[in-house]
Parts: structure tokens; C-alpha cells; sequence
């Protein structure tokens, strides 16, 4: 049986990873499953699973996630401390998908004792890259990528020299506001922001896939985990959201990777990788869809990919800042405290003043360092808005 660990585990991802490993239940001995407030659907898996310990991410959660475990034997455990004593706990196969650069940590824990890391936590490669993928070359570990985008790229560089490839294009559905005039944006309300065209997801992503900052926060993980230029990234929007990402090779070939909108294909390819294993997914009629639809994304419509481009051009822990600042922003949106355009404006002007400071995105790429810079982000959006959460 193959030992794993899911740390997100009541999110979309973390759900979708259930419903793989639930399918085969013998095949899997499942160690840990992280969540936050949901503890009904917590303790629910981890029962379900057999799990050896559940974890909130909130102490506060954890007389509730004792009481609902209460008599099935699973350990229940709460806080910082506890996530990072699960992803030391031995297995063999870990999925990072916890939001936020929250899921840094237990990923860099579970690749210090060798472990391969299911990489959906996409923050922790954009704040602190080299620091991850250095973590995995040195304890013999493998990050495996689980992002619809950066699977299909893996997935097409399979039997192929890394220095063949000229251009890497990832796609992008455009979010529920693609067709909006700029002057209806300007108004647009957190439901609005909260529904997407395609995908099925959590309300964080939606409005990020909405604003392009999740595709901003893709491109930079293109650069650090398959080491290309950022000038050889580029950006498609594809309503239809079935060509996930496409390959270019020096002798111009163009390498797709298709299939339909639903994330147990990259999941399921990181579960079962290097084998390929059927999957429950909907198989794609070509002629059924007729035709497929790419134009280049409105650089005024998303600043936030102009945004992605510059900090891979700064480098060191501007991506953390930027990530930082980019999660506080959502969350001043979220309460209904700024508009929607007003996340790009904000994040921009505060990876100006961080800019200002000698040396602040020099530094070295390390974990207190990427705490420390995302903090200042924070108090940047903060100070930016002149309002306290």
C-alpha cells in the first residue's frame, strides 16, 4: 500500500484527491488530512479514509474536530506545530494544496525526509522557488506538478531535452469578466467575481482566475520549476478551456495538451505517475466541439500579468511580495472593502515601495526571509488602503 498525506484536504483539490484515492481505498494507506474550518467534512474524510491524524488549521477548531473523531481511534490535532508534524510523518506520497503560502512549510517538511510532493499550493513556488526545488534536489525528492497548466507542460516535455524548447504557452479561460467593457469591471461585485465560466472551484481562485492574478502567479511558476525564461512564457486566452498548456520546440512544432476542465486529470497523473491509470473524466468529442477559440489577453483588461513579468525580471523575494500582497488585496475585495480593479492598483503600488528599500527583494531566498517580506507586503496593502482587517 502506498502511503500519502493531503493538506488541503477539504478544498477542491483535496476533494478531488479523495475521490481518486476513495475509488481504490486498498492501494492507499492514508497518514494524514489537513483542513481548516470545515470540520464536519474533516473528520467525515478522515474517518472515511482511515486516516491516521486529521489537523485544523485553527487551534480554536480543535475541541470540535476532537469531539467529531471521538471513538474512531484518528488523532486529532490542531496549529502550525501539528501541520508540520504530519508532513513529517512518513509518506511515501504528499499533496500540498493548502491556500496560500501557509502550505510552504509542510511541503518543504515532507520534501526534507524524500517524499514526492503533489504540488497544487502554486504560492509556494512563486515566494520561494529556488528554495523549494532546491529542498527537492537535495533530499532525492520530487515535486510533481498538479496545476491543469503545469501538468499538461510536464506531461508534453516527457522523452524531450529541456534546451529544445522555445516557447511555453499556458491558457487562460478569462475568468466570468472576458467579455466585460472596463467600465462595467469597475463595479463588479463579489458574486459576480465568485462564479466561473468553466471550472469548478474555491471562491479564492475564481476571483483570481477572474483578475488573472491565478494566471500571474502560473507564469512565474512556469519560470521556476522548468527553469525557462520569462521572455519564452507566454499567455493565451481560450474560452473553452480545453487546451491546457502547448509545448514550442526549436524546430517549430507545437505540442497540446487537451482534455476537459476537470482537475483529476492532473491529479490523477501526479497520484499514478510515472504509470498512466483511467481516470474518470470526460472524454473529449473533437468534432462534437467543432472549433477552438484563442485570442492574447488585454494587457489594460490584466495588469496582473504584466505584473508576473516584472517580478521575474526582479527576481529574488519580489514573488513573495507579490504573492503577499496580492492575497491581502483579495481579502480587502472579499469584504467588500475595495473594487475589484482596485487588487492590481494596490498590489502594483506596493511592490513600489517595497522596491524602495535597499535590498529588500535582494535578499536571500530562505523561509524567514519569505515570512518576513510577506509580512511588510501585508502592512503595504494595508497602509495602501488605509484600512485595518
Amino acid at each position: 500500500m502506498r502511503r500519502v498525506s493531503i493538506f488541503g484536504a477539504t478544498g477542491s483539490i483535496g476533494q478531488n484527491t479523495i475521490d481518486l484515492i476513495a475509488r481504490d481505498p486498498d492501494a492507499y494507506d492514508v497518514v494524514a488530512l489537513s483542513g481548516g474550518r470545515n470540520i464536519v467534512q474533516l473528520a467525515r474524510d478522515a474517518q472515511d479514509l482511515r486516516a491516521e491524524v486529521a489537523v485544523t488549521a485553527y487551534p480554536e477548531m480543535l475541541p470540535d474536530l476532537r469531539e467529531a473523531l471521538a471513538g474512531s481511534g484518528i488523532e486529532a490535532a490542531a496549529g502550525q506545530g501539528a501541520l508540520l508534524e504530519a508532513a513529517d510523518r512518513p509518506a511515501d506520497w504528499v499533496m500540498s494544496a493548502i491556500v496560500g503560502v501557509a502550505g510552504l512549510a509542510p511541503g518543504l517538511t515532507a520534501l526534507e525526509r524524500g517524499a514526492t510532493l503533489a504540488l497544487a499550493n502554486k504560492e509556494s513556488l512563486v515566494a520561494a522557488g529556488p528554495l523549494l526545488m532546491d529542498t527537492a534536489r537535495r533530499n532525492d525528492a520530487r515535486v510533481l506538478p498538479v496545476d491543469s497548466e503545469h501538468s499538461a507542460i510536464f506531461q508534453g516535455l516527457v522523452g524531450e531535452d529541456i534546451d529544445a524548447v522555445e516557447r511555453i504557452i499556458i491558457t487562460a479561460s478569462g475568468g466570468a469578466f472576458r467579455d466585460w467593457s472596463m467600465e462595467k469591471l469597475a463595479t463588479a461585485t463579489l458574486a459576480e467575481a465568485s462564479s466561473h465560466p468553466n471550472w469548478d472551484m474555491g471562491q479564492r481562485i475564481t476571483i483570481d482566475s477572474a483578475s488573472m492574478f491565478n494566471k500571474a502567479l502560473e507564469v512565474i511558476e512556469v519560470k521556476e520549476y522548468f527553469g525557462v525564461r520569462p521572455d519564452q512564457i507566454e499567455v493565451l486566452v481560450h474560452p473553452e478551456s480545453l487546451v491546457h498548456a502547448l509545448v514550442g520546440f526549436n524546430d517549430g512544432a507545437l505540442m497540446a495538451h487537451l482534455g476537459a476542465p476537470d482537475m483529476r486529470h492532473a491529479i490523477g497523473y501526479a497520484l499514478h505517475w510515472p504509470e498512466r491509470r483511467e481516470l474518470p473524466v470526460e472524454r473529449l468529442d473533437l468534432a462534437k466541439i467543432g472549433q477552438l477559440n484563442f485570442r492574447a489577453p488585454d494587457p489594460a483588461r490584466y495588469p496582473a500579468l504584466r505584473l508576473a513579468y516584472e517580478v521575474m525580471e526582479t527576481g529574488g523575494l519580489s514573488g513573495a511580495a507579490f504573492n503577499a500582497a496580492k492575497e491581502r488585496a483579495l481579502d480587502y475585495f472579499i469584504a467588500g472593502r475595495i473594487g475589484f480593479l482596485d487588487m492590481a492598483r494596490i498590489v502594483e503600488e506596493v511592490l513600489e515601495d517595497i522596491s524602495k528599500e535597499a535590498g529588500a527583494f535582494g535578499a536571500a531566498v530562505t523561509l524567514d526571509n519569505v515570512a518576513r517580506i510577506d509580512q511588510m507586503a501585508r502592512q503595504g496593502v494595508d497602509r495602501r488602503t488605509g484600512l485595518k482587517r
